[in-house]
């Protein structure tokens, strides 16, 4: 009897050994499996417009700011630069007479039209600023994501994407137009300095095409590689 118990013994604990043997190999080759279906998944349609969109997105619009009240002439702003030219014109505000000691600070006044003008564009926000004037930032334009026009898998983490987007304009971006009657009223000075300070733009030129390269994150999802 005390034979048997002992053999019963033995084989009992030779069996808990091999048992969690076999449950590591299970372990480890789920693990492995895992990892290979993953790594055999490719980047599809879906996932490449959702991270093209997404890159879009992060860039923001353009936007455009200027002042209303006494605006005084700053680095930061300027009353009597080509933006604020560019508003009368458009009958969106008024420019006073200069005033001040040295005649540069001028009063602004945003018209009723203008009021009404800025009603028609979404996120327009407005601030009071220290001096007692008042700053207003409008959406001029945005970039919208037309196709994603080609997925090229360099590994199983690795890809790039070609995708063509163009400009959303705002009815402010359309007065910001480069090509435009607005903008090219102004002489070569001032077009130059709307392009490169104040939002102004060619924005119904043909789509533009950028390649990007994407990384597979370790939770599955893919992502803008960064290096």
């Amino acid at each position: 009897m005390f034979e048997q118990e002992l053999e019963m013994e033995k084989q009992e604990s030779s069996i808990v050994p091999l048992l969690l043997i076999v449950a590591l190999i299970v372990t480890v080759v789920g693990v492995a499996g895992y990892y290979i279906v993953q790594n055999r998944k490719v980047l599809t349609m879906q996932e490449a417009t959702q991270v093209a969109a997404s890159v879009l997105k992060q860039q923001g619009p353009v936007t455009f700011r200027f002042h209303t009240g006494l605006v005084q002439s700053s680095v930061g702003d300027n009353p009597q630069g080509p933006h604020y030219k560019l508003l009368q014109k458009a009958g969106l505000v008024v420019i006073g007479k200069p005033q001040g000691t040295y005649g540069t600070t001028y009063p602004i006044e945003l018209t009723t039209p203008g009021k009404e003008f800025l009603k028609r564009i979404d996120g327009v926000t407005s601030a009071s600023e220290k001096d007692g004037t008042q700053l207003y930032q409008v959406p001029v334009a945005e970039r919208k994501l037309l196709t994603v026009s080609n997925i090229n898998m360099l590994s199983p983490t690795r890809a790039t994407i070609t995708m063509s987007w163009n400009w959303k304009t705002t009815p402010l971006g359309e007065l910001l137009d480069a090509s435009g009657p607005n903008v090219q009223a102004f002489n070569s000075w001032d077009r130059a300095t709307l392009i490169q300070k104040y939002g102004a733009d060619f924005y119904h030129t043909a789509p533009t095409q950028v390649t990007i390269s994407l990384a597979k994150a370790d939770n599955g999802t893919w992502q803008v590689a960064t290096e």
